[in-house]
């Protein structure tokens, strides 16, 4: 998948990603959220990315198709300069492609993402495929549109969070999953041995001691009886500039040994009958789901 981490090695996590590289921070509030939707029997992906700058907030909405190529993009510049509402009518193979918006009322928190009053629709031959946002019915008035219900599989999630030692972000780890809070914490100040903890829902789930011999690496971890490996790559923390970023990522793990292999780890009672055919209902449908958190250290 197109600027997301893919080569993964068994002991750790190598990112070569111009993204992540050590550049303005004020460059990087953005998150990016790709969803994987279908129209006329053929899959595409629709990546959505949100930015936030001096200049105002912005929106740039792709679609490529499974080999990466291109089909479309819209790019909704900062809205200083543009209205925050707004359509936009292509064609891709013989198809019409509609993309329609509405963000003049959107209220937003810190980050780029609008949170309610807003919505953003992708329409091919007028069928909605994608809908974001709590508006629903206006956006299925202006895309002229009986309502259903979008088959737009959310898979996976990029974003850029920031702070000294604690960093905190909002996540869910499955399509149309649970939200959680998740918390990463790690001092690496004038610490002879620095130690990464991260928190789900203020419970501790992963702690790493000894980081500076293990500034990379993954371990499987749980989340709503589903098995997630987690990727961590440090290095710029404890041995780059001070402006360096490190990168976690969260993954749904789809395979049988990872589940059995965490409940090991883990309290047995955890996966209940409920949480099993969760996992079995994910495995049919063939889909994970990445997070990938690009994390700033705020001087």
């Amino acid at each position: 998948m197109r600027d997301f981490p893919s080569c993964f090695g068994e002991s750790g996590v190598q990112v070569a990603d111009s993204s992540s590289s050590s550049t303005s921070k004020a460059a990087q509030n953005l998150i990016t959220c790709v969803y994987q939707c279908k129209f006329h029997g053929r899959s595409c992906l629709i990546t959505v990315t949100w930015t936030k700058s001096l200049m105002g907030q912005g929106l740039c909405i792709a679609i490529d198709d499974l080999a990466n190529q291109c089909l479309c993009k819209v790019d909704i510049k900062p809205w200083l300069f543009s209205k925050r509402k707004g359509s936009k009518n292509l064609e891709v193979d013989s198809s019409k492609v509609d993309i329609y918006w509405d963000l003049s009322n959107a209220r937003f928190g810190s980050g780029p993402e609008p949170l309610e009053g807003f919505y953003v629709a992708v329409a091919f031959d007028q069928e909605v495929v994608l809908l974001l946002g709590d508006l629903k019915r206006e956006a299925y008035k202006k895309v002229d549109s009986a309502p259903v219900n979008s088959n737009a599989i959310f898979i996976a999630k990029r974003e850029h969070i920031f702070g000294k030692k604690l960093y905190g972000v909002k996540a869910q780890f499955c399509d149309k999953g649970q939200m959680h809070d998740v918390t990463i914490e790690c001092d690496t100040l004038d610490l002879k041995d620095p130690c990464l903890v991260i928190r789900i829902d203020s419970k501790t789930v992963m702690q790493i001691k000894r980081l500076k011999w293990k500034f990379r690496g993954n371990q499987t971890i749980l989340v709503d009886g589903l098995p997630v490996e987690v990727f961590w790559d440090v290095h710029n923390w404890l041995f780059g500039n001070a402006t360096g970023n490190a990168v976690f990522m969260f993954q749904t793990c789809l395979s049988a040994e990872k589940l059995w292999a965490s409940q090991s780890i883990f309290d047995p009672s955890v996966l209940t009958w409920s949480h099993s055919q969760k996992f079995r209902d994910y495995q049919l449908q063939g889909l994970g789901f990445s997070l990938i958190l690009y994390a700033w250290k705020n001087e």
